[in-house]
Parts: structure tokens; sequence; C-alpha cells
């Protein structure tokens, strides 16, 4: 593995002892690219960040500074950044170690970001069930306030920011921007129908921006060292380093930050490889909403572009690995089930579809399912996908898509055999609907 891939920079704290805490953190250049960014104009900073080809950490990928340059300027209306920390995916693990590790490092980002688009009250949305790294950002936030880095007249730069950290309480659709919105403002947490967008009509009906942990972290480096340095990471559509979490069926599973384009090969010579005296079967390269990868897919390059024309999405870097032990239809009947739980109820193609899917799944699984089933899952795909208010339905599809194009044979044997091929037993078995 060459030094280029091993050479951290967003998680360069990490490890170091107290590196959640200002004192570290300011030894370390922290806050010099706050600095720096107040000696430039926000139309500058947006230009950079626009230049440099950032784009969005939480799963769409889509570009930050043309995200930013959204917000109309000069409306006389309240400008709020948002940070979704709502990070609820199965496999998806990388905002919360951040945050644990270096949350001052958000805190920069999120300051540099709203002195650029002309935000003065920020927003940090965490999930509920994290009350490790809510407590550690409210102390950092403490931290932050006490030397001057939040509140008015921030380093004599005649801007003012307000930092608030918000929790929720723990549901996976409010990682949805527009349903974390609603949230944050004390209603449920459903999405909101687009146009109009959060751009013009975000928190409070005022412009809005909403960003992902890692994305904001990323931007005191950009910063720093320029759009041209960031771009020398990376492929040339989608550059700088991205943490990947690998977990599952791997010796090492953990956090590894690696250039954007890096293949699941490599990133398994990183993490020791599959677990001794097992073989890959599948993966996923972005989390329970991506379709499923195979052992053919090894060296496709995990960068937005090449997970796409794989097959798949890159989304948050969310690295599952699964052995050969594991059965196809069990697992995917878990993401369903996982789907078919945190459905909002708001649209019937993802209320009923994922509910109607849980049922037919266990049938396969038990061993009491039909060739006709296998049919009739992708008949509620075709129905759930495209047609469903928010992604969270188009993600729920994925695995069941996926998991029949690369392990048809598989679901048939459950049906042929009457049980699981793989002698697993379905912990369904005796279970009725939900």
């Amino acid at each position: 593995m060459t030094e280029e891939l091993l050479t951290p920079v967003l998680t360069k704290r990490w490890l170091s002892p107290d590196a959640w805490k200002l004192s570290t953190y300011e030894r370390l250049d922290g806050y010099t690219a706050l600095r720096k960014a107040f000696a430039a104009h926000p139309d500058e900073l947006i230009a950079l960040i626009k230049e440099s080809g950032l784009r969005g950490r939480g799963g769409a990928g889509f570009p930050t500074g043309l995200k930013w340059g959204f917000i109309p300027q000069g409306d006389g209306r309240p400008h709020y950044l948002v940070v979704n920390a709502d990070e609820g995916e199965p496999g998806t693990c990388k905002d919360l170690p951040y945050m644990m590790a270096d949350p001052h490092g958000l805190i920069e980002g999120i300051v540099i970001a709203a002195y650029a688009i002309r935000a003065n009250h920020a927003f940090i949305y965490v999930r509920g069930e994290a009350v490790h790294a809510y407590r550690r950002l409210q102390s950092a936030v403490r931290e932050a306030y006490a030397r001057g880095y939040l509140g008015r007249n921030i380093l004599g730069s005649g801007f003012d920011c307000e930092l608030t950290v918000h929790a929720g309480a723990g549901a996976y659709i409010c990682g949805e921007e527009t349903a974390l919105l609603e949230s944050l403002e004390g209603y449920r947490g459903q999405p909101r129908l687009k146009p109009p967008f959060p751009a013009t009509h975000g928190l409070y009906e005022a412009p809005t921006v909403v960003n992902n942990v890692e994305t904001l972290a990323s931007v005191p480096y950009i910063v720093l060292g320029g759009a041209d340095w960031w771009k020398s990471m990376g492929t040339e559509k989608s550059p700088g380093p991205k943490i990947y979490s690998i977990s599952g069926h791997v010796k090492n599973p953990g956090q590894y930050e690696c250039p954007l384009g890096i293949t699941l090969r490599q990133l398994l010579e990183l993490s020791g490889g599959v677990r001794d005296g097992h073989q890959l079967k599948f993966w996923t390269p972005g989390g329970s909403s991506t379709p499923y990868f195979t052992a053919e897919h090894l060296d496709v390059p995990l960068d937005f572009e090449g997970a796409a024309a794989a097959g798949s999405m890159l989304g948050t870097t969310a690295v599952m690995v699964f052995d050969e032990t594991i059965c196809i239809v069990g697992a995917t009947l878990r993401f369903i089930e996982f789907y078919a739980h945190e459905s909002c109820g708001k649209c019937t193609p993802c209320r009923e579809g994922n509910y109607w899917m849980v049922q037919v799944l266990r049938r396969l699984e038990n061993g009491e399912g039909t060739e006709e089933d296998l049919a009739t899952l992708l008949d509620i795909c075709d129905n759930i996908f495209g047609r469903s208010f928010c992604a969270l339905g188009d993600g729920a599809t994925s695995s069941v898509v996926s998991s029949i194009k690369y392990f048809r044979d598989e679901y048939i044997a459950h049906v042929r055999e009457g049980r699981c091929p793989l002698g697993n037993v379905p912990v369904h078995a005796t279970a009725g609907a939900h």
C-alpha cells in the first residue's frame, strides 16, 4: 500500500492524547483555517469550495459549493446552517467516531460554512441514542464559546454565530434532510414535498444549508491547503479523502481514511482481509441502502462515479463484508425489517411495500415460499422505487433487487429444499407480523 493511501487528513488528530479537547486541537493547527477564512470574502469561500470539487459525504454526493451558492443573498431573511449528524443506517458509523475524536474540527467547519452563507445560527442534529457524542459536542461547544470561536464578534471579525446541539429521538427517517428540519422545528419527523427546497424554504421557512458531518469537517482542510491540494487526492470527479467504515467478516474492522477511488481489494488489504478460513460472498459499498456487490466487484473504484457505473452507489462508504456462511435471504430480510420499522408511514409505497416484503422474505427464509415470490418481491420493488415520498423507499429496494440479481439460485434453493441450504435456523420461524 502506498504512502499516499495511508497519510491521514480528516483523521490525523484521532489518536492524539485528549484529541477532543480544545487545547489539543489548537496545538495541531486548530482554528487556523477560521482565521484565514475571515480574511476572505464569503463569496470567495464559496468559490473555493466549488473549485475544490468537494461533494457531500452524507450519501448523495451533491457538490457542496453549489449547495452553498444556492442560498439567496441580500434577501433580508435569516439564514441557517444545519448539520446532519443523525447517523442511523445499518453499517454507517463514520460520523459518530469523528464527533467523539475531533469535535472541534466539526465546529471550525461549521463556523466557516456559516460565514460563507451568511448564517448567524447553526444547529447540529445528533441521533438521540448517541448520548456519548452529544455530550462531547456540548463540551466542545462550551469550550469554543469560552475561547471566542463562537458567539458574537468571533475573533474580532464582526461575524456572529450561535451553535445549538440538538438531540433527536432516534428515527432513521430524520436522516432525510427535510424530515430532519421538521423534527428540529418540533414536528413529527416526516419528509416535506420538494420543491420548495431547503435552500429557499428550509428551517423556519428560511434559506438553509444542510450538510453532513464529514462534509463540514473537510472544509477547514480545503481552506488551509487550497483547492488544488484537495484535488490532488481522490479522482477527477470525486476529489479528496474519505472515511470508509469497514465492518463484518474482516479481521480488523474500523475506520479507514483513504482517497476516493480506492477499491475493496485495497481496503481488505488494509483491514487484514476476510476472516481466516472464509471467503467473500457479498458486500455493500455504502450501507444497507446501496445495492450489493460480490467478489466480481473487488476492483470497482469506490468513488461516486465508479460505484454507480458498476450498478450500486457509494452512499456513506459503509462497507459491510459478508462471507459464505451468511444466508442471502436472511441478511436481506434483516435489512427490510429495518426499513419496514423505520418507515415514517407518510406514503403508501414505502409503508405498505416494506411491510409486505418482510412477509414474503420470511416465508422464503422459512422454506415456505414459492418461486413466484421472487417475481412478487421484484414487483413490489418496482412499485416502491421512484414512487416513494423520499429516498428511504428507494434505498429499501436495493438489497432485494441486487440479492435476487446475484443470488437467485440461493432463493430457489430455499423453495425447493424447504429450508435454508446453508443450514441456518430462521430467527422468525414462529414470529408473526409486526
